[in-house]
């Protein structure tokens, strides 16, 4: 029978983690609950998020769930799977096509990074205008004012959205943009109306910063770091301890029109791409912090003369799934499975955090587990794929991690767990489960 795993001794990184949660605890707490289509849910994830939810209404407990099979032992993330901005999406997708039989449906590029989710919308009739790099399938000369154009959980540009709209096409009743990543840009406004700079954490070419660094830069100077790395080249211009003309060269298609690396880093701020990890982004906003407090001779009275604090742009969903990570590395384990799409960035971070401790193998769906023996493995940064054999050791018990990103539907995760326990011939107990956790 399941029971729960729980501890109260979490490590240094747990603790920080959870520290960064605090904001976002609040905020979750009272969320809608969405219509998101039967297929993508899970009596079994259902039953156990449920229970832990009314356990821990407060989310101060981010122990893993254990699932004991016998031979096999799997231990479920406290929090993994569809955040509130992914359920939004697919509700308002989904329901468009409902409402408006017979008419033509745009999808701006992918609506999240889930393969599965992305290919239910195109056999409904969806087509998608660009990939997730912004490379364009079907140009925009071919849409009209009669067309329906979804605009992604990721959001968009400014010049994208101004050309829909002069097109006659409406884009505020079709966006699905979810409302962490506008409340990102609407701090980015707020301080820019300050005087701020804008250094945004980021991946250069993900929509998402794509979309963050148009609204950042529409209102004062931005520019897109990508780590810790390039954030310490960059605050050598503010130092000085790189010759100004270099910054043109070294940052080339990741500043604004017009930057100004001679004062346009003399005041800044820290926004992020809301999937990044939020531990790097603080070190990140840390960093630039004790840089502008150095080179001008601040201290914790004035610091807020010359650096912004953006700490509340954490998103909720990306805190709470990295730090039920941390927790779920506490366990004793032999190996984790990390379950999402392969171009999804918070999963990735999640398959980063996992390989750090232990053998961790990515997989989109519960076919890349092809035997008992041979599971296909995706390389989260180079996303090539491999299989690997033995992955299941010849043990008692064999003990495995799994969690999924944010845009990985439950059902995915219940037919993971269901392959792996057919393997020890413990499938019929997944019910017992259920009705244990209900």
């Amino acid at each position: 029978m399941a029971k729960c795993f729980l501890t109260n001794s979490y490590s240094f990184e747990t603790k920080v983690a959870i520290e960064l949660c605090t904001f976002a605890t609040c905020y979750h707490i009272s969320m809608k609950q969405f219509n998101v289509p039967n297929i993508y849910r899970s009596p079994l994830i259902s039953a156990i998020k449920n229970k832990r939810k009314q356990e821990d209404k407060l989310k101060k407990d981010f122990t893993p769930t254990l699932l004991d099979f016998g031979f096999l032992q799997i231990y479920l993330a406290r929090h993994f799977g569809f955040c509130y901005g992914v359920e939004n999406a697919i509700e308002i997708a989904f329901r468009t096509i409902d409402e408006n039989p017979g008419k033509r449906i745009f999808l701006l590029s992918e609506m999240i990074h889930n393969p599965q989710v992305n290919k239910d919308l195109i056999e409904r009739g969806v087509q998608f205008l660009q990939d997730t790099y912004g490379k364009q399938i079907i140009p925009f000369e071919a849409i009209t004012k009669e067309d329906i154009v979804l605009i992604p959980a990721f959001g968009t540009t400014l010049g994208i959205e101004k050309m829909l709209n002069e097109k006659g096409i409406p884009t505020e009743q079709y966006n699905t943009t979810c409302p962490f990543v506008e409340k990102v840009w609407n701090r980015g406004e707020q301080i820019a109306k300050k005087g701020y700079s804008i250094v945004i954490h980021g991946k250069p070419k993900h929509e998402e910063t794509r979309a963050t660094f148009s609204h950042a830069s529409s209102n004062t100077p931005s520019i897109v770091v990508n780590d810790i790395a390039e954030t310490v080249e960059l605050a050598k211009y503010i130092t000085g301890d790189k010759p100004a003309e270099q910054f043109y060269t070294e940052f080339k298609g990741r500043f604004s029109e017009g930057f100004d690396i001679t004062k346009d880093l003399q005041k800044i701020g820290v926004i992020n791409q809301t999937t990044q990890l939020a531990t790097d982004t603080q070190a990140i906003a840390d960093y630039l912090k004790s840089v502008m407090i150095q080179q001008y001779n601040l201290d914790a009275t004035n610091v807020s003369e010359r650096f912004a604090d953006t700490r509340d742009t954490l998103c909720y969903a990306t805190n709470d799934n990295q730090t039920a990570v941390a927790g779920l590395l506490e366990t004793d384990a032999d190996l984790a499975i990390v379950i999402g799409g392969y171009n999804s960035s918070n999963t990735s971070h999640l398959v980063e955090l996992c390989e750090q401790k232990l053998p961790t193998y990515f997989i989109d769906s519960p076919e890349r587990i092809i035997s008992k023996h041979e599971i296909v493995d995706c390389n989260w940064q180079t996303k090539e794929q491999r299989v690997v054999n033995d992955f299941l050791p010849e043990k008692d018990p064999v003990k495995v991690l799994i969690t999924s990103g944010a845009s990985c539907p439950d059902a995915v995760v219940e037919a993971v767990v269901k392959k792996l326990a057919g393997y020890y011939n413990a499938e019929k107990n997944v019910d017992a489960i259920i009705e244990h956790f209900s």
